[in-house]
């Protein structure tokens, strides 16, 4: 009885510290997940950008750790990689673009159109891809893109042919790929849009395109730039659509990978690419303001 009073007595002064004290309490509840989010995440990054600065054996191809920028500044001397960077980016801008045109209308549909009984089911069928495997979609897409494959099937009386394994073969994929992520954002900023602004919009003479444009669209806005920062970060870093898919196109997760056992820290070097082009990306989006409201 004696060792449970004096519990009991702390439990009671802990709790009403806690309560008098929320900026304390916030930082015990958040002190869990951010040492975590510091070891694992920012310490693997920091890892990752000092063995940049590494070099490796030419013999051996073990890593030395001699202190140097060659990596960095082979990645800007040589054009092989510049144009790789250029095509990742290029590619994931691409498919942004692309999940954006095609989520609007669909995310538009399953949210202000269709019934509200209907729209709990339209939005797992979007979410159901999502629960297949990527190698099994992925590889699906090679059958349907093969010379002769069912696009080829499909587009002959017209024709027309597929665009075979390629630049094109890699966008349409990784578009198929992502654009749920495109979707459920613009989704849900319809759900939230205001009825009357429509309302409004039309009582004013406004007609449909100028309706999306001036309201719809602005509204939106946090929604497309929440979708795109999964649809270009996802699109930049992928390396095995592409094997699958695109021919001889290389991006830039596929120089990372190809060089991981051979020269380490010249993989490291790239793999800041991707990092500091989706951290200047984030600035952008945040510059416009577009994340303010989410």
């Amino acid at each position: 009885m004696t060792n449970t009073v004096p519990a009991a007595g702390f439990a009671r002064r802990l709790a009403g510290t806690l309560h008098r004290r929320p900026r304390l309490r916030l930082s015990l509840l958040l002190s869990a997940p951010l040492t975590w989010l510091v070891l694992a995440y920012l310490g693997s990054l920091a890892a990752l950008f000092l063995s940049a600065f590494w070099t490796t054996d030419s013999f051996t191809s073990n890593v030395v750790k001699i202190w140097n920028t060659d990596n960095f500044t082979a990645l800007f001397t040589t054009e092989a990689y510049r144009q790789v960077a250029l095509r990742s980016v290029g590619i994931a801008l691409a498919v942004t673009a692309l999940c954006a045109l095609i989520a609007f209308p669909v995310a538009f549909y399953t949210a202000r159109i269709a019934k509200p009984t209907w729209r709990p089911l339209l939005v797992v069928a979007i979410l159901t891809p999502l629960w297949a495997s990527y190698l099994v979609k992925a590889y699906a897409w090679r059958l349907i893109l093969a010379d002769g494959g069912l696009l080829d099937w499909a587009l002959a009386p017209f024709g027309l042919e597929g665009p075979g394994y390629g630049l094109t073969a890699t966008i349409l994929v990784l578009t198929y790929l992502w654009l749920p992520y495109m979707i459920l954002p613009i989704h849900a900023g319809l759900e939230q849009l205001p009825a009357n602004l429509l309302d409004a919009s039309a009582d004013l003479g406004a007609r449909t395109a100028r309706t999306v444009r001036s309201v719809v669209l602005p509204v939106l806005l946090p929604s497309v730039a929440a979708g795109s920062v999964f649809t270009f970060s996802l699109s930049l870093g992928d390396y095995i659509a592409v094997q699958i898919v695109g021919g001889k196109t290389q991006l830039i997760g596929n120089l990372i990978y190809s060089n991981i056992s051979l020269n380490l820290p010249l993989a490291a070097a790239l793999g800041t690419v991707p990092v500091v082009i989706i951290v200047l990306y984030l600035l952008a989006v945040r510059r416009t303001g577009a994340l303010s409201s989410l």
